[in-house]
């Protein structure tokens, strides 16, 4: 394996020095460019320090019945492994490797909350800042009067912290498309704003800022506050503003069929008995809820990106307040995201403790995943293609199995994995790449 680093790493030099413009070029145009993490494969975490890993992960996805898998490990601020488990496609019987993309559903709040503290921190918004109402960020005539008064009462910070005044006590709002196209008399599909407008014509559930009520709706917004405040599309502003600077080039917002699959992303896979869902184009045709039942796209900013595993870790790593690499963030942003002190926190992670561990779920039907942050300077992530039978129960399994791989690693590697994975164009000719 060392081996066929140090090749890699020759090979890459070589490319490079003998191409002026590839250092700058080669991270333009990020749709012309294969996965970020092409070049780690499953060969560079295949050593026998990590087959207690491999045993524990295949038996792991045996009894759960699980298509395909991704994992990703650090350790003190270094990726020691990133790999593949099963199939990322069964029919095709295409191998899961570090650079296949999974819908990453909820965790996706944890890149809307980075992008809402960049902004807070840049000085273009509060988190005390009103959201709707003529002084509130989304002043937009489209959204009319709101029905309930207490609206106006609605924060930044009371979005991020899941306090807006919306529960799931009747619903989620984002998951009941074809509701809202009849009540708004409009044709499917129907965007985030749409929905967010048909909700500001009934009253909420209780007044913002009382209590605590996990809400998608909350953090689909924040994702429309980032395209106001920033002026571009949320996926841009995120890209530009966090993914990028962290050299993330692979992660997009998902789209809802198998014809908008991103090249390297995977095929999902719900249980047999699943019963279809109608189609949320309207077509009354009854579909999976992972190909056309749900709608992924108008998510945004509570759960819409696709990402690989090592990508996930990039991100983790940068906002995880420890000082073996560079956070995004200001340690004061860190914990008011993490301090559960605060009234506000977690803030887009799914749960803080004060012993120092994080972490973040989510699943749709078809994926899964999860990352934690733990307080000895280990962290990891786990996406699946699959969901599994028992659902939300399924965390703590995934937390217990990541706790019996992580302790039969031996010896640690002291390597970073991170330092073998760079943008690989899809022609060699880079002339054609334009500068910034």
């Amino acid at each position: 394996m060392r081996k066929g680093k140090i090749l890699l790493i020759t090979l890459l030099f070589l490319f490079l020095s003998s191409n002026p413009g590839a250092k700058e070029n080669s991270f333009i145009l990020v749709d012309k460019l294969v996965p970020y993490n092409v070049r780690l494969t499953n060969s560079f975490s295949s050593g026998s320090e990590f087959a207690g890993v491999e045993k524990t992960v295949d038996a792991f996805l045996k009894k759960w019945t699980i298509a395909g898998a991704s994992i990703a490990i650090a350790k003190d601020g270094k990726l020691i492994f990133a790999r593949g488990f099963g199939y990322a496609d069964t029919a095709l019987k295409i191998e899961t490797q570090p650079y296949s993309q999974f819908r990453i559903a909820s965790i996706s709040k944890l890149v809307t909350a980075v992008g809402i503290m960049k902004l807070q921190e840049d000085g273009k918004l509060a988190l005390t800042d009103s959201v709707f109402g003529s002084r509130g960020i989304l002043n937009d005539s489209y959204y009319g009067v709101p029905r309930d008064k207490r609206v106006y009462r609605i924060n930044v910070a009371e979005l991020l912290g899941h306090e807006a005044g919306w529960t799931q006590r009747y619903g989620d709002q984002m998951f009941m498309p074809l509701v809202v196209a009849e009540k708004m008399g409009i044709k499917p599909p129907v965007d985030t704003k749409a929905i967010v407008k048909f909700v500001l014509g009934k009253n909420l559930n209780y007044t913002p800022g009382t209590e605590k009520a996990y809400s998608n709706l909350g953090y689909s917004i924040l994702g429309l506050i980032i395209e106001k405040v920033s002026g571009i599309p949320y996926e841009d502003y995120c890209r530009k503003t966090i993914l990028e600077p962290l050299g993330i080039y692979d992660m997009k917002i998902a789209g809802n069929l198998p014809s908008e699959k991103a090249p390297f992303e995977v095929t999902y896979y719900e249980p047999s008995d699943v019963v279809k869902k109608p189609s949320i184009y309207g077509t009354g045709e009854m579909v999976p809820s992972c190909y056309g039942g749900n709608d992924i796209k108008t998510l945004g900013g509570a759960g819409a990106w696709i990402a690989t595993a090592p990508d996930l870790m990039r991100i983790l790593l940068a906002i995880d307040g420890f000082k073996t690499r560079p956070d995004i963030l200001s340690d004061q942003s860190i914990r008011f995201m993490t301090d559960a002190n605060n009234g506000f926190a977690p803030v887009g992670w799914k749960g803080t403790v004060l012993d120092g561990t994080w972490w973040r779920t989510g699943s749709f039907p078809g994926s899964a995943g999860m990352m934690k942050r733990q307080s000895d300077g280990i962290s990891w992530v786990v996406l699946f293609n699959s969901s599994a039978w028992n659902g939300p129960e399924i965390y703590n399994y995934i937390s217990n199995m990541m706790t019996r791989a992580i302790a039969k690693i031996d010896p640690w590697p002291d390597y970073d994995l991170f330092n073998f994975s760079i943008p690989v164009p899809l022609k060699t000719n880079l002339s054609e790449y334009s500068s910034r």
